[in-house]
């Protein structure tokens, strides 16, 4: 009888290696990664989480009792649409999911990088490794779902009261959605001081030699700031 073959695992093709990126930005990097657990009537249950690795938002929890690839592409194709921009890279390890043509030809239309994790090596994907244990030990561990249902909507409760209600050290005890709003429109005020210093830099002397600037008109400016 013939010796049975060991299938090899897929492994993902990065365009920047894991361990030198590092977020700068909300949206720059997204890590997701999969967890596990059962309904009362010991169905699996397999839950896609998504979290921005800047603002460290949860941007998906996803329950269904089966996720492939190619609801992979569906969950980040919304949250695409609710954020109104792609990711700069996501960050995974090389499960089939991960490493399949749906989510590759995804990250190649969407000039999305990969960043993928060495096999074996879950330290490589710290922020969603550290969101995985605090569901499953503030979640999943003490609560039981009599249904798919009942876990989509709990699931989906938790992930909202993490966002608006749970407070970081790392953002000097703000929590996502807030350090997000402030770091927006800070960078916003910036952006508009900085248009504004050009646009007087740039304004030409008054007539017979007269160095003062003329102002812009009001409204000019309020559509700058509120942009």
């Amino acid at each position: 009888m013939p010796q049975k073959r060991r299938k090899r695992q897929r492994i993902g093709e990065s365009t920047v290696p894991g361990d030198r990126l590092r977020a700068e930005r909300p949206d720059h990097v997204w890590a997701f990664d999969f967890q596990f657990d059962v309904t009362d009537d010991g169905r699996a249950i397999k839950l896609l989480y998504v979290v921005d690795e800047f603002t460290r938002e949860a941007l998906a929890m996803e329950t269904e009792r089966r996720i492939d690839g190619d609801r992979v592409v569906d969950i980040l194709d919304r949250i695409v649409r609710e954020r109104g921009r792609h990711p700069g890279f996501v960050r995974c390890d090389n499960g089939p999911e991960m490493t399949s043509n749906a989510l590759r030809d995804w990250c190649r239309f969407s000039r999305t990088g990969a960043a993928f994790i060495e096999p074996g090596s879950p330290w490589e994907n710290p922020f969603v490794e550290s969101f995985n244990s605090r569901v499953r030990d503030e979640l999943l561990s003490v609560e039981t779902f009599t249904c798919l249902t009942e876990a989509k909507v709990m699931i989906e409760d938790y992930r909202q009261d993490y966002n608006r209600c749970r407070p970081h050290r790392a953002h000097g005890m703000m929590t996502p959605a807030a350090f997000k709003t402030g770091w927006e429109t800070a960078h916003q005020d910036a952006r508009a001081s900085a248009e504004l210093r050009r646009r007087y830099a740039s304004t030409p002397f008054g007539a017979g030699g007269s160095h003062t600037l003329q102002e812009p008109p009001t409204h000019q400016l309020s559509q700058q700031v509120d942009r």
